[in-house]
């Protein structure tokens, strides 16, 4: 210990900042010299977010901790009016704000939090009597995301509300189909400054002309939105629908129905938007339906679909330019991660399954040149195959096997990822 202390302090700060999360934590409680480098360093905490449940667990050491470490993300879980005072005194410049199954029917006591920027209102099953308590925010809010709420309020007093927050860059509306909004356009011309959009479309059968905008397309500017999510999406959609949208350049849809309608709608979206650089897919028509289709301009795709190899094949056609690829067929990918190399030579990015896929067809996406990071979505196994309800949730032997290869053939080149964490203060949709 006598040598750790003689160390300068700014060369462990340096080691700390490679470490994750969990393992600043674990090496904050080795000892009291560590403990104390790392909460008094503000910036190896930028972004870092904390959980909170049950108040009563928590005494002043803690609390003096996160303040020390100027937390500025919280998730609130099963939270009361009493507990964001107190989480005020101590974070009172946080900056984002996650409510999870909020107990009140109101949440007033957010005006106490100004630099609160991100807001985050999921899974409340006590109903709120209306979102009045934006109002105060209106000048500084910049995300907002209500997700699975019940409202007392009507549709139109949830829109007026939204339409008032102009700073907004990100607005998350998710539902389960009870909220009928028969255009947004009116929430869309005043918030000028929104680039993402991410909402469910579960009720709209057919998109008014004026859907995304009243403005006429030839007079006015265009919306600055980039990356729209479409949840539940069963809508039909024209061309005029669209042109609104000039500026997209990211669209996800999660169909609503497994088994697809007559007519693929998403052959309109992909013939309008020829400037959009990411896809994600995920249900509704196979493939092979709208593969002719895809815009030249795509570098990103998410395909969770049911495909054939020979859609790849139209595909790397397509796009052959492709960097960063999700591939999550419905069907097996044993027969489909050896076409990859090939397929798609400049791949940067990619995700997949590997349960079915041979050790062989693994270690042949050595072969993508440009590959630098590899996730396997399905790292887990079961140990032990009469008893299936033992399973493990981690790499197999097998698994660790094989990345060790995969890193030794590239020279380390490639980076695998078996276990992704995704943002705590973002709703579970999507």
């Amino acid at each position: 210990m006598t040598s750790v202390l003689q160390l300068p302090a700014e060369l462990w700060l340096q080691v700390f900042s490679f470490l994750s999360w969990r393992d600043k934590l674990s090496v904050r409680s080795t000892c009291s010299h560590f403990k104390q480098l790392l909460d008094k360093s503000r910036p190896l905490w930028r972004g870092f977010s904390v959980t909170l449940t049950n108040f009563s667990r928590y005494n002043r050491p803690f609390w003096r901790s996160l303040a020390q470490r100027h937390v500025g993300r919280v998730s609130l879980r099963s939270g009361k009016r009493k507990q964001l005072k107190e989480l005020h005194t101590w974070l009172p410049a946080l900056e984002a704000l996650r409510l999870d199954d909020w107990r009140e029917g109101g949440v007033d006591e957010l005006k106490l939090f100004c630099q609160l920027k991100c807001l985050s209102v999921t899974s409340c099953f006590t109903p709120l009597k209306s979102l009045d308590f934006l109002f105060p925010l209106r000048h500084q809010l910049t995300q907002l995301s209500l997700c699975n709420l019940q409202l007392t309020c009507v549709t139109s007093h949830l829109l007026a509300v939204v339409s008032q927050l102009t700073r907004l860059t990100s607005l998350v509306l998710h539902h389960d189909g009870s909220l009928r909004v028969p255009t947004l356009s009116g929430v869309l011309n005043h918030l000028s400054e929104l680039t993402h959009l991410s909402c469910t479309m579960v009720t709209y059968k057919t998109l008014s002309h004026d859907f995304f905008s009243s403005a006429h397309p030839t007079g006015g500017a265009p919306l600055k939105l980039s990356d729209l999510q479409l949840l539940n999406y069963d809508a039909v959609v024209t061309a005029e629908v669209l042109q609104p949208l000039s500026n997209l350049h990211s669209l996800s849809v999660f169909h609503l129905y497994s088994v697809p309608g007559p007519t693929c709608h998403l052959r309109t979206w992909l013939t309008s938007l020829q400037q959009l650089r990411s896809l994600s897919v995920h249900g509704g028509h196979p493939l092979a339906a709208y593969a002719d289709f895809l815009p030249s301009s795509l570098l990103s795709l998410v395909l969770c679909v049911d495909l054939q190899p020979e859609d790849l094949q139209v595909v790397s056609l397509r796009v052959p330019h492709l960097e960063h690829l999700h591939l999550e067929p419905w069907s097996s990918s044993s027969n489909l991660v050896r076409l990859l190399p090939q397929l798609f030579p400049h791949l940067r990015t990619l995700r997949i399954r590997h349960q079915h896929v041979s050790d062989a067809d693994l270690l042949s996406l050595q072969q993508l040149q440009r590959l630098h990071t590899l996730e396997v979505l399905d790292s887990f196994y079961r140990p032990d195959p009469s008893d299936p309800s033992w399973v493990i949730y981690g790499p197999s032997p097998r698994l660790q096997q094989l990345t060790s290869d995969l890193q030794n053939q590239t020279n380390h080149r490639v980076r695998v990822i078996t276990s992704s964490h995704s943002d705590p203060l973002s709703c579970d949709c999507v």
